[in-house]
């Protein structure tokens, strides 16, 4: 049974309680939640006659996904049963409750809700969100400026906000309203009435309310200011239009509303006992606790704000994120500034859009909200930005540029050289340090003939780097001890977001070689535990995206290098030809190495300044096709 109100006069029968609603061309193919076991469930497909799919979710390599991540799939997933009303408890008349509000609730770990369209994306958004609500807010999903509308009711309410496609509210709608134990839907637009669930058919009856066209009006039906959107961000529906009108969603607070006095009746309302019962639960009803802790990031790519909209009224902080990239820059300045402070390892994070799987979302969100930016901006090192770096040792001239003079004339150096790239290209040009961290030595040392510099002596490097907006590389030649061991010891400058490690197989070291008599060599399988270990550690310190840079000049010296892992977005791989002399060795040593390279990989390119005959100028270097990820300069 479904009774219709319009606050201040009369409603059709045919406009709200039609018949043609109930039809049996509306059999849903399913929709549920389920919310046992930390899982935010599946919304499944509403369409009649849609056939299931199964939705991926991406992983593989290093660190998998993060613990209590959990993936909400799209419509077109398999289908699973409906869940009944929480509660088999008769609901008591709305007239004679006070206070109602609305059960929120966080989201179980991190979950991705990634459906079809914007209908889905409202009711899956609902169910991880809401355990029960008294009322719902329903809008067309074709009408952009009712759907501002709608979702300031439903954030002054507190209460989730649906969207209907066409002259019918589906059956995915009616049931999760009948899920949520809805006892009235208020109508803005030219919202249809939601039918009678198929699978309760004896729910307690809902009512319908449309909303007047007026704002005051409708703030007078609600007892409730609505919070305030900027004036024309509506636009014609566009994807500009959408971003404007989620941002300003993402933006409202049900704090800024104010409850009337008194639940003085609607001017102009009849009587009539449904509706006004109907109304006074309008007017009772408030926001509740919020949701706890957590954040909500919404793509701003989907075509509806409802999403943004149920999520503020959960009482949770919204990040509008273009794209659905989360390392972006304006991204990370976005959920930083709406989650408040660096999230907690297990903060509930619920992504409406087309966002990575749960476990690599968990980590970006983190990562973007520290706010760090690296060298040129965003969270990503490559691709999107090319580095150009003076290679050495501080206080060793011999071993390259970097070494040359002190921290300051060298940072000044950096720049200087990165600087003529800047006019080849509209990518960010990051001057770079490539410094020797662990130097092949000629004696045994400590028995492994590499002499590692103190990190305590690289600190004051490093740090001014970062503070110049410099990134750096820590260049490891290990003679006969491993590249983890040596990559270990350098954890703490590591931990710095602006600070990759670079990997030099020449000087890699059997247990019975000697430098400078052989070219040394090492395995795929050493190279991937160092890349495991940083993604481990990139996940764990919530930094942004590491670069891995492997040395290379003969195939010989990475075995089995088509098996390394490119697919991780924690670290980004890279293959730095080190050819020398002249330029046509050079481009056959370019070209020898990138044959049969596992896709994925990103190129450096070096210019030896004593070496190369010539040497090629930023021009010249900028014609290497591909063009060169990193330029390094010995």
């Amino acid at each position: 049974m479904r009774s219709a109100t319009r606050a201040g006069g009369a409603v059709s029968s045919t406009a709200l309680t039609s018949t043609a609603l109930r039809s049996t061309a509306l059999t849903s193919t399913a929709l549920t939640t389920a919310l046992a076991g930390g899982l935010v469930a599946v919304l499944a497909a509403c369409t009649p006659g849609a056939g299931p799919t199964s939705a991926a979710v991406g992983g593989g390599g290093g660190a998998g996904p993060g613990a209590g991540a959990s993936a909400v799939a799209s419509p077109s997933a398999s289908p699973v049963a409906p869940v009944p009303r929480p509660s088999a408890t008769p609901t008591a008349p709305a007239a004679a409750t006070a206070g109602a509000v609305a059960t929120p609730r966080p989201p179980a770990g991190t979950a991705v809700v990634a459906p079809d369209d914007a209908v889905a994306a409202a009711v899956a958004t609902s169910a991880a969100l809401f355990a029960t609500a008294p009322v719902v807010v329903l809008a067309p999903v074709e009408d952009l400026r009712a759907q501002v509308r709608a979702a300031r009711a439903a954030v002054a309410l507190g209460v989730p906000l649906l969207l209907t496609a066409g002259a019918a509210a589906g059956p995915v709608v009616a049931a999760e309203v009948d899920r949520l134990g809805a006892r009235v839907v208020l109508h803005v637009g030219a919202a249809p009435a939601v039918p009678d669930a198929p699978d309760a058919p004896d729910a307690p009856d809902v009512r319908d309310v449309v909303a007047p066209a007026d704002d005051a009006a409708l703030a007078d039906l609600l007892g409730r200011a609505l919070p305030a959107v900027a004036d024309g961000v509506a636009g014609d529906g566009s994807p500009a239009a959408v971003l404007a009108v989620t941002d300003a969603v993402a933006a409202a607070s049900p704090a800024g509303t104010a409850p009337a006095p008194s639940p003085a009746p609607v001017p102009g309302a009849g009587a009539g006992p449904a509706r006004d019962a109907a109304e006074a639960l309008l007017r009772r009803t408030r926001p509740g606790p919020p949701a706890g802790t957590g954040l909500v990031v919404v793509d701003g790519g989907t075509p509806s704000p409802a999403a943004a909209a149920s999520a503020r009224a959960a009482g949770l902080p919204v990040a509008v994120v273009a794209g659905a990239d989360v390392a972006a820059a304006d991204a990370v300045v976005r959920v930083a500034a709406s989650a408040g402070a660096p999230l907690a390892p297990d903060a509930p994070v619920l992504a409406v859009g087309a966002f990575a799987d749960p476990g690599t979302l968990a980590w970006q969100v983190r990562a973007a909200s520290t706010g760090v930016q690296l060298p040129g901006g965003g969270q990503r090192v490559l691709p999107g930005r090319h580095l150009v770096a003076l290679y050495g040792t501080p206080g060793a001239p011999a071993l390259g540029l970097l070494g040359e003079q002190g921290l300051e004339a060298t940072l000044q150096r950096a720049r200087e050289v990165a600087a003529p790239y800047d006019a080849l290209t509209d990518a960010p040009v990051v001057p770079t340090l490539e410094i020797i961290a662990t130097v092949a030595s000629a004696g045994p040392g400590d028995g492994d003939y590499s002499s590692e510099l103190d990190p305590a002596v690289l600190a004051p490097w490093v740090d001014a780097a970062g503070a110049a907006g410099a990134y750096v590389l820590l260049d490891l030649q290990p003679g006969r001890d491993d590249f983890l061991t040596q990559a270990r010891a350098y954890e703490d400058l590591l931990r710095r977001p602006w600070v990759g490690l670079a990997l030099d197989p020449e000087w890699r070291l059997a247990p019975d070689e000697l430098p400078l008599q052989q070219i040394g060599s090492v395995g795929v399988d050493e190279v991937e535990a160092v890349r495991a270990w940083l993604v481990d550690l990139v996940r764990r310190e919530a930094l942004p995206q590491k670069l891995l840079v492997l040395h290379q000049f003969r195939a010989s010296m990475v075995q089995g290098r088509e098996r390394l892992t490119t697919t991780r977005p924690e670290v980004a791989v890279l293959v730095h030809v080190d050819g020398q002399g002249n330029q046509p060795a050079k481009a056959g040593t370019w070209a020898a190495l990138r044959r049969d390279a596992p896709p994925g990989l990103l190129w450096g390119w070096k210019n030896f300044l004593d070496e190369d005959t010539p040497v090629l100028t930023p021009e010249q270097t900028w014609a290497v096709q591909p063009t060169p990820d990193l330029v390094t300069y010995q």
